[in-house]
């Protein structure tokens, strides 16, 4: 984290895109004063905006990118890839799991991400036992926070139990399960590292209304800071749907709603599957609903209602989830193209005519993203931590573009390599495209791998 001042020759400000803008930095990197129209050399050359939050990461689910590619004997689904990734969350130890949280979270980065929750449900040794520290494995995931200097709000996974109604948790989630005091004390030591770093926060993740029952979720919201973070997955799939249907009479997103003060500090991962009663009622609550567009496709989860919920004041972040891709710019594209296959139009998620769709997007991404993970981020303004990420102007696809032409074209074309500096905090952690630990850090990450193969 730095003080003193960082200028870029244009940036994206709540007031809209300004030239020469010379930033000022206070204490822990946050943003004391902006001014337009300054005299003074580039910091780095390129287009300012806001850094992304990634608001859903699975960290451990980075080993398995790409291996779930392979037709099975019967229909594949959700449910079958579930299978599969449970054979890799049973193999990490602690080393391999800080390994591969390090490299995804220099990944992120060099994506234009600038801060991370982590959804963390692996929580004891292979064999279901818990580690002497029960926040062992959340405790890899801070360090990797450390050593890549990524931002990162831990979000420790409530999980008891296999199914809707308290029904036995199966052999393959034997390194999730925790009741109430297991998991508080894995709370408290989690909080304890936290206070001592600046850029790290403390929510939860109760994982699903299949893994908690109504009580051991009441418990532990009362043991825990009444404003932390609260992110569960909901109505992600038909199936999850249609079981819940069958074990309460409602559907999942009704009964939370019904049950739980659910509000701002919320957040609703997936939402995919809603009646229109559900997304008016989830945008009133004032919740964010936590969007993982690339993952949810590659899963066949099914459609979000985006264009219904932002017509009612719906509030959503974006997140890489499985990491099958870790891109800002991918997860909105696939967002919004997915509204235009469903109904067949185009620029469905601007927010009014002549408005560019990519900043409309980006924008809406960065506020529900800082929400969601409770860190001061999304808006190069007094007030916030100086997470910025730098656009490349000089690249193949942004030559030419300027103000939301350039935001538009990174988002809808040009990807990660339109990515060229990251700040957090106002510290420079990708320079270049490059990160000062990366060759270390993707030889811990190639060892890891090659033991796990073993």
């Amino acid at each position: 984290m730095q003080s003193g001042k960082l200028h870029f020759a244009s940036a994206l400000t709540p007031d809209g895109w300004r030239d020469n803008v010379s930033i000022t930095l206070g204490t822990g990197g946050m943003i004391t004063l902006v001014e337009p129209g300054a005299k003074a050399p580039a910091t780095a050359k390129g287009i300012a905006v806001p850094a992304m939050p990634n608001l859903h990461s699975h960290a451990h689910q980075r080993l398995m990118v790409g291996l779930a590619e392979r037709a099975g004997p019967g229909a594949d689904s959700f449910w079958t890839w579930r299978e599969v990734m449970y054979g890799f969350a049973l193999k990490l130890g602690p080393d391999d799991l800080r390994a591969v949280a390090a490299q995804l979270y220099v990944e992120m980065l060099k994506a234009g991400f600038s801060t991370v929750g982590e959804f963390q449900y692996l929580h004891h040794q292979p064999d279901g036992t818990p580690y002497a520290n029960r926040a062992e494995l959340s405790l890899c995931c801070s360090a990797a926070s450390d050593i890549s200097g990524i931002g990162l709000t831990l979000l420790p996974t409530l999980y008891n139990y296999g199914g809707f109604g308290g029904q036995a948790a199966r052999a393959g989630q034997r390194r999730f399960l925790n009741g109430a005091d297991g998991f508080l004390t894995i709370c408290e030591a989690l909080r304890q590292t936290v206070v001592a770093r600046p850029l790290q926060r403390l929510g939860i993740s109760p994982h699903s209304l299949r893994a908690v029952t109504l009580e051991l979720l009441q418990t532990v919201l009362e043991g825990i800071e009444p404003q932390a973070p609260v992110h569960i997955h909901v109505a992600e799939q038909t199936k999850e749907v249609d079981d819940c249907f069958t074990w309460s009479a409602q559907r999942p997103v009704d009964y939370l709603l019904d049950r739980f003060d659910v509000s701002s500090r919320w957040c609703l991962i997936h939402a995919t599957h809603m009646t229109a009663a559900e997304t008016e009622a989830l945008a009133g609550t004032g919740a964010v609903a936590g969007l993982c567009p690339t993952t949810e496709a590659n899963l066949g989860d099914g459609i979000f209602p985006a264009t219904d919920y932002l017509k009612v004041g719906g509030a959503f972040g974006i997140g890489s989830d499985s990491h099958i891709s870790v891109s800002p710019a991918e997860d909105l594209r696939m967002l919004e193209y997915s509204q235009r296959l469903r109904d067949r139009t185009r620029n469905a998620l601007a927010d009014g005519p002549g408005l560019s769709t990519g900043r409309s997007l980006y924008l809406r991404a960065l506020k529900g993203g800082a929400q969601a993970l409770a860190q001061p981020v999304g808006a190069i303004a007094p007030g916030y931590r100086a997470d910025i990420t730098v656009l490349d102007a000089d690249c193949d696809a942004l030559m030419g573009r300027a103000g939301d032409a350039a935001l538009d074209t990174w988002i809808f074309s040009g990807g990660n390599p339109c990515v060229k500096d990251v700040f957090v905090a106002g510290r420079k952690v990708i320079s270049d495209r490059h990160h000062a630990h990366e060759d270390q850090i993707a030889r811990d990450f190639r060892s890891a791998l090659e033991r796990l193969s073993a």
